[in-house]
């Protein structure tokens, strides 16, 4: 590796892949391999590897825009930001302050993550905060609290996967999502475990799979269920370990035995010898995990879902023991940091709830505010954008494109219009931005140092490889400027410092004895031990009560000393070897949870008993299809970034929909023809592709792109209601044949 080098990470996925950045002599960078990071150990997908192609001179935004006369033209920095400042003082002052929203995003740090959420909370005074991250994991979020007391996405380490028996990968095609990832997967089956892979398409993970399910969408809770039956029918039950460690065994053991093997196959699709076959493969190995993603996270019933196929794991005793588990998948590159630091409706940094007493008290006297003056929860993502206009008059958005990735989406887009204000802070000109009243160049990723969690829950250290163009700020400095111009005479730009450690140092008390415990952390311990797996105590981390679980309806406060590791800063989290005994030993970290004891008042899991029920639209006569969304390899979220890299637009070059040739015969299409997909919410166009890897009576678009292959022009905003999670997976859709 070149002395010049920085090592750094993706600024894409969860994985968070280590790279190297070397300076070109042009003042960009290019990427080299870095093998000694774990996670990938040197490999990058196409996304990761052309990542500097977005900080071309020409691609990124270098100056501040602002509307005039109904286009968006550059200004300065200080009459940008006076703009905002007018915009979001105005609509506090005559409005109040919930008529001001903010709407952040999962590729936000750490540390902008948490700025943010105390931004909106003291400067706007404002409860109307989310983020893109709703769209994501929170359906997996909730079952993980409701049955173990904590969600961390992954409770053990990618590592651990090639040694296992057996994985159930429901929903995820990690070949196209996460590609460096799939090794782990390989690895498993060349080491003798198997892998099923449960998706309505014959993905290329699918491909290969030992074996693999393709239920209808919407239908996976009901698949879970069965499979459950099944193993209660067959005498597979762990009656051991569900005597010792869980508690709610018998209500859903009843309500999984109403969804015997032949019901569950007239729902779903899949047969009854493969769901026997399915359980086989589970249930005889020592050791199997169930992996979960969007497939089944983005429903109006996600969190029952996902809840199943945890009820699975602790019925066969596969939660909490070396080598098993269940885990989710997350998506955005800090989509797991981003949902623990504030930015998220109903949460204060460190994971805690934010109508908590005791959680409301630690992180006012760290931020130095009255408690009560912290404004309660407010509305879930579309729930917010659904009030864009009428009862939220002014945004400030960071991060986030939701005229493409939010369902619904020419609603939204129009909900956008309505603002009496808007500011936009991105590294590209978004399809967002492009609405915006101003709109703020910021640096991204190669340009700024921050923290980032990934999949796994392990904390990483993004390093500044370049300079920035003249004239990019940090979001950081722009909250700094805006609670200077909002805050009147108090100071308030004081709390919000623009160097990110600084940040992160704040961010460690705030997070101190919460769920989510970084105080153990530094910048020198995650530059040097390549990351550090959260919950990692300070050795003298004062636990306020409000650590234990975030279930405030079925769990009482526990401690930290629910989680595996956490509770002896004196013991290796990994080996539960005993360091050297002082009273400053530093905690190691857990890499794996749940090993001694759940994060639940008395250290058992809870199975929480769930029932089908159908997708909220089911097909009928006008509407006879499924359509159900994804990505796809070279693309990335609603790609504003990716669809600006050459690279990448010449291997995936626009929208299609993928059908079945019968569902085409029907129409008379052929490859590459125009179909249109219409729903109750509107209409997109784009190419046909015919495979039979897809069920008949099912279509897939990729959700990447604006313009009228927008899938999310389509998509259905129905809510779960514990998530809040949209249904992105299964609505009832036509498909035409569009004639020149």
């Amino acid at each position: 590796m070149p002395d010049s080098a920085t090592p750094t990470h993706c600024p894409y996925c969860a994985l968070q892949c280590g790279m190297n950045l070397t300076p070109l002599q042009d003042g960009g960078v290019a990427v080299v391999e870095r093998p000694d990071f774990p996670v990938n150990k040197g490999a990058l997908c196409g996304k990761g590897r052309t990542a500097p192609a977005v900080l071309a001179q020409g691609v990124r935004l270098t100056s501040p825009l602002v509307r005039s006369g109904g286009t968006l033209v550059p200004a300065t920095w200080d009459e940008a930001l006076d703009r905002v400042a007018e915009g979001l003082g105005r609509t506090r002052t005559e409005h109040g302050p919930d008529a001001c929203g903010v709407f952040g995003g999962g590729g936000l740090t750490n540390e902008k993550a948490y700025s943010l959420g105390k931004f909106a909370r003291i400067v706007l005074g404002t409860s109307q905060i989310d983020y893109n991250g709703r769209f994501c994991m929170s359906s997996a979020a909730a079952a993980g609290i409701k049955a173990f007391g904590l969600d961390r996405g992954l409770p053990f380490p990618l590592e651990d996967i090639p040694k296992t028996g057996c994985v159930i990968l429901v929903g995820s095609n990690l070949a196209e999502t996460m590609p460096p990832s799939l090794r782990y997967f390989s690895e498993l089956r060349e080491n003798g475990g198997k892998l099923v892979v449960i998706d309505p398409r014959r993905t290329k993970t699918a491909e290969q799979a030992d074996l693999h399910l393709a239920p209808r969408p919407g239908t996976d809770l009901a698949l879970a269920l069965g499979l459950l039956h099944l193993v209660v029918a067959e005498g597979r039950v762990d009656e051991e370990y569900v005597q010792e460690r869980t508690v709610g065994w018998e209500d859903a053991r009843a309500a999984a035995m109403a969804h015997w093997p032949e019901y569950v196959e007239r729902i779903t699709g899949v047969s009854v010898p493969q769901l026997r076959e399915t359980v086989k493969l589970f249930c005889e190995p020592e050791h199997a995990m169930v992996l979960t993603a969007r497939g089944p996270e983005q429903q109006s019933k996600g969190t029952d879902t996902v809840g199943a196929w945890i009820n699975l794991c602790l019925a066969t005793g596969r939660a909490g023991r070396p080598l098993s588990g269940y885990g989710c998948l997350t998506g955005q590159g800090n989509g797991q940091g981003g949902r623990e630091h504030g930015q998220k409706a109903d949460q204060l940094p460190g994971y805690r709830k934010l109508d908590d007493p005791a959680a409301r008290r630690h992180v006012a006297e760290v931020w130095g505010v009255d408690p009560d003056s912290l404004p309660g929860p407010g509305r879930s993502a579309y729930e917010l954008l659904d009030a864009l206009g009428t009862d939220i008059r002014a945004l400030l958005l960071m991060a986030s494109n939701p005229v493409v990735s939010a369902p619904r989406a020419a609603h939204i887009e129009e909900r956008i219009k309505s603002l009496d204000f808007l500011a936009v802070c991105d590294v590209v000109l978004s399809e967002t931005a492009e609405l915006a009243d101003v709109v703020l160049p910021v640096t991204q990723w190669a340009e700024e140092t921050g923290t980032t969690t990934n999949l796994e829950g392990r904390v990483l250290l993004r390093r500044r490889a370049i300079t920035p163009p003249e004239g990019i700020r940090s979001d950081l400095e722009v909250m700094h400027e805006l609670a200077a111009r909002l805050g009147g005479e108090k100071g308030l730009e004081k709390g919000f410092p623009t160097d990110p450690e600084e940040v992160f140092e704040e961010l460690r008390r705030a997070s101190a004895g919460g769920p989510a415990d970084y105080s153990g952390i530094t910048y020198r311990r995650l530059v040097e031990e390549n990351g550090v797996f959260w919950p990692c105590p300070a050795p003298a981390a004062v636990h306020d009560g409000s650590a234990g679980s975030q279930d405030s309806e079925d769990c009482e406060d526990a401690s930290l000393d629910a989680l595996a590791g956490a509770d002896d800063p004196t013991r290796d989290a990994e080996t539960d070897a005993p360091t050297d005994g002082t009273d400053d030993a530093v905690h190691p970290g857990t890499p794996r949870l749940f090993l001694d004891r759940f994060a639940t008042p008395d250290g058992r899991a809870r199975f929480v008993p769930v029932s089908h029920r159908a997708v909220a639209e089911e097909p009928d006569e006008e509407y006879p299809v499924l359509l159900t969304t994804g990505r796809v390899v070279a693309q990335y979220q609603s790609g504003a970034q990716t669809r600006r890299v050459d690279e990448l637009n010449n291997a995936a070059p626009g929208p299609f929909v993928e059908l079945h040739p019968r569902l085409a015969a029907r129409l008379g299409a052929a490859e590459g023809d125009p179909v249109a997909v219409v729903s109750r919410r509107g209409r997109a166009v784009a190419p046909a592709r015919i495979t039979t890897g897809i069920r008949p009576d099912t279509v897939f678009m990729p959700f990447h792109w604006p313009g009228e292959g927008r899938a999310n022009t389509l998509t259905n905003p129905a809510l779960d209601p514990t998530s809040r999670m949209p249904e992105f997976k299964a609505c009832a859709v036509r498909v035409e044949a569009v004639r020149s």
